[in-house]
């Protein structure tokens, strides 16, 4: 805490910017963009179906040119369906008083229904433990609010199944009632994974013992439908050394190891999923974010997987990838999370997803997505420092850089920033000193984007940078101009709520004026520009924490 303190009183002078040039040559094709934000997750299984989770969800199937993929915890857990902080439940698994199977898919089907009719992706997570199989059902339901303890969510739902038999064929069910319901082709196209956080209180049972519960899971489902894409094992972050020791054996186990469910070696293993969290910490009343220790767990996860030579191309996906671990612990009960209503947040996802490609790259993986844990929560106070995208159906700052995101496709071109960071200090020492003034950018047949942040890890206030873009490799010809602006006075309805008087009761006209704000608004005018050399350039001064997005059309 004492090292951290002295780096951000020296990094005041280091705060200050001269003019930052960028150079981006839209001839310069570096492979494919890949569309790695268009993944979203969240704890809350019912809050899919409710008023602003659909709201929110036609917003995020919106922002993409692709299709979106949504996990989601809690889908095989029992209960009557009533939504609550870290809590959800379907019921889809009950036993009668003989002990026979039950199935009931009603809930279940409400969600994917939700999903499917916004032609988005389920993420399958085959989880958790129904309460007629744990072989500790009890107690089962739990009532955690923030400010209680996080180890009392762990209860019957967390624990190995007394039957994999049954367990089994609870799975193998599910599949083909999918698979009926919604067609083969559809079903062959979403991702199936077996469990979540394996490695810590999630499962009350021994690395073992979940090596057991997946190859059973998988083997259930390849025999309903044998072109499923099954993976794991959604482990914590694997800087942390038990973590990824948990990870290296959990593929080991996958390549070479015996088979629980059909004594053959190794198990079906599709795509490979982990963790990668950020560690803000509040410090003399500000909050410093902790992107290293986001970054480290990305670097160490990928070097594990490049170290298994069979694995090295196998398609990897960071199911949960944010700032902090805990969605639903509010900020005024953990002021480390005040990141979260405002710019910070919006400037940390800016600055972090592009090097989430430019580690993959590194170390020479394949990586499809990067699981956003943030979606809303329903009937909560407005702004309330949860984690998430939207708060009583008004977006906040952050959703509208996954749109920016969103508008980036075709080829990632060429970039050279004076102002951004190096890929190494980040991973090291996070941005502590300098302000990180980073750019991507991507082309296609008809257009050119590139995205401009100006991260810092404290929240503190800085000054401008001032950004010298120059675009060369365009056509010849007129270019029409659109600069899209993320900061205090653009997109961003967090401070318009904080102008309004911060309602928890908005008028009417209010609310629309704050539904109005959460969308994402232009700097100033479209404008057309002339481009006889192939070259535009755009200047603009840039706020600490502020994201900008330069669209050129022809």
């Amino acid at each position: 805490m004492r090292l951290t303190c002295i780096l951000l009183l020296t990094a005041a002078a280091g705060l200050a910017q001269n003019t930052v040039s960028i150079r981006v040559d839209a001839a310069a094709p570096a492979g494919p963009l890949k569309p790695v934000w268009s993944f979203f997750g969240h704890d809350e299984p019912n809050y899919t179906y409710m008023k602003d989770g659909r709201k929110l969800l036609s917003e995020i199937a919106a922002l993409s040119s692709v299709p979106v993929y949504v996990r989601v915890h809690s889908l095989l857990v029992t209960g009557d369906g009533e939504a609550a902080l870290k809590w959800g439940s379907t019921n889809a698994y009950t036993e009668d008083a003989n002990g026979k199977p039950v199935y009931n898919w009603t809930i279940v089907d409400r969600i994917f229904d939700t999903y499917i009719e916004r032609r988005m992706k389920p993420l399958v997570q085959i989880g958790f433990m129904p309460q007629a199989l744990s072989s500790h059902p009890e107690p089962y339901r739990h009532h955690w609010k923030p400010g209680d303890n996080y180890n009392d969510i762990y209860t019957g739902w967390a624990y190995p199944p007394k039957d994999y038999g049954k367990w089994a064929e609870l799975v193998y069910q599910w599949v083909k009632h999918c698979e009926q319901k919604y067609g083969r082709q559809e079903v062959e196209s979403w991702l199936w994974e077996v469990w979540n956080e394996p490695n810590i209180g999630y499962w009350k049972g021994t690395p073992e013992e979940y090596h057991k519960l997946y190859d059973y899971s998988v083997d259930a489902v390849k025999r309903a439908l044998p072109a499923a894409r099954v993976g794991g094992a959604d482990s914590t972050g694997p800087a942390n050394n038990n973590a990824a020791a948990f990870m290296r054996g959990f593929l080991e186990h996958a390549v070479r190891g015996k088979n629980y469910a059909t004594g053959k070696t190794g198990a079906p293993l599709d795509f490979i999923s982990f963790h990668a969290k950020g560690s803000p910490k509040f410090v003399e009343g500000h909050v410093v974010m902790g992107i290293e220790n986001q970054l480290r767990d990305l670097a160490k996860g990928f070097e594990i997987v490049a170290s298994f030579p069979d694995l090295r191309d196998r398609p990897i996906i960071i199911g949960e990838s944010d700032p902090e671990g805990c969605a639903a612990c509010a900020s005024r009960f953990y002021p480390q999370n005040a990141y979260r209503n405002g710019l910070m947040y919006a400037s940390y996802t800016a600055a972090v997803m592009p090097r989430h490609l430019d580690l993959a790259a590194k170390y020479g993986v394949n990586l499809m997505g990067a699981v956003t844990w943030a979606f809303e929560f329903e009937n909560q106070p407005y702004f309330d420092g949860f984690r998430d995208l939207a708060t009583n159906g008004v977006d906040k700052p952050v959703l509208n850089v996954f749109r920016m995101l969103g508008m980036m496709t075709g080829n990632r071109v060429a970039v050279t920033s004076e102002g951004a960071s190096t890929l190494d200090s980040m991973v090291a020492a996070g941005v502590k000193q300098q302000a990180d003034v980073h750019a991507m950018a991507a082309a296609d047949a008809h257009s050119a984007t590139v995205l401009v942040s100006n991260y810092h890890d404290s929240d503190r206030s800085g000054p401008a940078a001032t950004v010298d873009l120059t675009i060369t490799g365009l056509p010849h010809g007129r270019v029409q101009v659109e600069h899209f602006r993320v900061d205090d006075d653009h997109s961003n309805a967090y401070e318009v709520w904080k102008k309004l008087g911060s309602p928890q009761q908005p008028a009417p006209e209010q609310y629309a004026q704050l539904e109005a704000a959460g969308q994402l608004h232009l700097l100033d005018s479209p404008r057309w520009e002339s481009a006889p050399d192939g070259r535009i350039h755009v200047a603009f001064p840039l706020p600490l924490h502020g994201v900008s997005l330069i669209k050129l059309s022809w």
